[in-house]
């Protein structure tokens, strides 16, 4: 009969430590030559601390932390495993035992207890079952990743300070994807004034050259295309799914900084709305997800767990105050862009309605304007001259309609169950040229016309379309057409806080009364004895020239050359006036022109 337990810790057995010259492991491997068993009849588990059994340490120069075993050691991995239920005389607390079926080099059964990490008891019977080698499991196949490629471009943004140069290169990497017909989507900051753009394919060393076939500046969308046969080899395009639901999962895919390969970020969707594109500076429907959106990640797609795209990542909100919130381009803009440059051969932008209007939700303002209880819609403040609508809608009117959809008092329309969305979504669908229905009450007849719809015509452009800058010297005037990058080179990111008032509220406010109206400026003065005086006008606009309107820069260009009067005169804002004489003046330009190093007194685009 075995002697009582006593109570108190058992006696610890010594540890045995071993210098040699083999690799110091830090594993449960068994040692030289072992065969490594344990009895399967062991004595139910006492309560108590187990004791411990010896250690033993290896010391050398190259410290190894693995589970591997030495050699001639039994090392097993079991695919597949007899659970047993013990008896319940053996019965303890916690999980099942497993016993593991194992043969020694005898073909001798042999069993353990044990779990595949580490052995439960460490004595001199266990067997080390190891964990599968990382080369041994099987890649998981996700095509949609493997269309996922990395994006190289070289940029030469053009110097608007000085239209007649270039800025430094330099170099950017984004993502893009493979679509069908051998095209590639990313966004267009990532190739905008591009000099060269090539691709680089997942897994892969080799970077092939890409031509740009379109760029969508409002949308912020361009495509791509290689001409060399062995990039599209082996590769499947990425299939588009529909609109996701929101809290959908969607798995975001790129290359963003940090390193070179591909990288994966999961969040779900949050919101869906109409939202303010920066890089076009244009409301569009967009997504906002949770996944982390960093500087490379853009172009790259949003897959479902269906592993189809949704969406493209373009943008991220970065404030103190925000933490993990992208936007992503959905679906719907996606096709709109693909298909536009389908049915055109390039890419003619969204087109918009061309009115400014006003909410009614104040009863009051709908008595005023008799409209009855059941009607609903936004009131017209005003419309674009340039528009089509220009000629048949009026201000005031009130927008009821658009192709037979209601408008609400706040300008929203009924989207998706329990959502709503703005009505310009619905005039985003369009395609530039299309038709559309407005039904609007006036006076307080309802009227409806059929409307063609155009894009929109901006009297400060907010993008060139990678075309250089226009400029037009005389006398040292350097005159220029004001545009979004241009207000962005002179008074940096905050131009809307920083550049002139004047200039800020044509910019927000003021609307083209033509197609070919442009804000024409002094940009600088360029010091010469000709123009003593004038040394200190800066981004100044030029209202007329010898008492005629200057329409736009080109304009001003002709008025100018073919003055035979005696005096150039240009009215500038804040009632300035700029005199100089004409055969002085010319002469002059020459001289400046050699001083500065400017190729030509005027820009290519007004030669023509």
């Amino acid at each position: 009969m075995p002697e009582p337990r006593k109570r108190g810790r058992k006696p610890k057995t010594p540890k045995t430590n071993t210098m040699d010259n083999y690799p110091h492991t830090n594993n449960n491997s068994a040692t030289q030559n072992d065969v490594v068993v344990s009895d399967s009849t062991t004595e139910p588990r006492k309560r108590g601390r187990k004791s411990k059994t010896p250690k033993t340490n290896t010391m050398d120069s190259s410290h190894t932390n693995n589970n591997s075993a030495t050699q001639n050691d039994i090392v097993v991995q079991v695919p597949t495993t007899d659970i047993q239920d013990p008896s319940p005389a053996h019965r303890t607390r916690g999980r099942a035992r497993k016993i593991v079926k194992l043969a020694d080099n005898n073909n001798n059964d042999i069993s353990h207890l044990a779990s595949p990490e580490r052995s439960r008891h460490g004595d001199a019977t266990d067997i080390t079952i190891l964990p599968p080698r990382w080369d041994s499991v099987a890649a998981k196949a996700v095509p949609a990743m493997d269309a996922v490629v990395k994006v190289f471009c070289v940029h030469t943004e053009p110097n608007f300070s000085l239209a007649w140069q270039r800025k430094r290169q330099y170099s950017s990497s984004s993502s893009g994807f493979i679509v069908g017909g051998r095209r590639v989507l990313t966004n267009a900051h990532s190739v905008e004034h591009h000099t060269q753009v090539k691709l680089k394919k997942r897994g892969s060393e080799i970077k092939y050259l890409a031509t740009v076939l379109s760029i969508g500046t409002e949308c912020d969308i361009a495509l791509l295309t290689v001409n060399d046969d062995e990039f599209w080899e082996g590769v499947l395009p990425v299939e588009f799914g529909g609109l996701p639901a929101l809290q959908d999962a969607v798995t975001v895919v790129g290359y963003p900084i940090g390193g070179d390969t591909i990288s994966v970020t999961s969040g779900v969707v949050s919101r869906m709305e109409v939202l303010s594109y920066v890089h076009g500076s244009t409301e569009l429907l967009g997504l906002q997800i949770d996944a982390a959106i960093n500087s490379g990640n853009s172009g790259g797609p949003a897959l479902n767990d269906k592993g189809k795209c949704v969406g493209i990542a373009f943008q991220s909100l970065k404030h103190e105050d925000t933490e993990n919130i992208g936007y992503v381009i959905p679906t719907p803009v996606i096709m709109h862009f693909i298909q536009d440059y389908e049915k055109n051969g390039v890419y003619t932008g969204f087109p918009i309605l061309g009115v400014e209007w006003q909410k009614m939700e104040n009863p009051d303002l709908r008595m005023s304007v008799g409209m009855k209880a059941d009607q609903k819609g936004v009131r017209i403040r005003r419309i674009e001259p340039t528009a089509p609508e220009s000629h048949v809608l009026k201000p005031s009117d009130i927008i009821l309609s658009f192709d037979g959809v209601n408008i609400a008092n706040d300008g929203t329309v009924p989207f998706r169950h329990g959502e709503r969305i703005g009505f310009s979504y619905l005039v985003s669908q369009k395609y530039t040229g299309d038709n559309a229905v407005v039904k609007v009450l006036r006076n307080p007849e309802i009227l409806e016309f059929n409307i063609k719809l155009a894009t929109h015509k901006r009297l400060i452009p907010a993008h060139i379309n990678s075309r250089p800058p226009s400029y037009y010297i005389i006398a040292g005037f350097v005159f220029t057409a004001v545009t979004v990058p241009y207000l962005r080179s002179e008074y940096g990111k905050d131009y809307d806080f920083d550049a002139p008032v004047k200039l800020l509220d044509k910019h927000l406010h003021a609307m083209a009364q033509s197609v070919d109206e442009q804000v024409v400026v002094v940009s600088q003065v360029l010091v010469a004895d000709i123009n003593i005086g004038y040394e200190d006008i800066v981004n100044t606009q030029v209202l007329a020239f010898n008492s005629n309107p200057v329409r736009n820069l080109k304009n001003l260009a002709e008025m100018v050359e073919s003055c035979e009067d005696e005096f150039l005169k240009f009215d500038l804002e804040y009632q300035q006036v700029v005199v100089l004489q004409t055969k002085t003046a010319k002469a002059a330009t020459f001289d400046i022109l050699t001083t500065h190093c400017i190729p030509s007194a005027m820009s290519g685009d007004l030669k023509t």
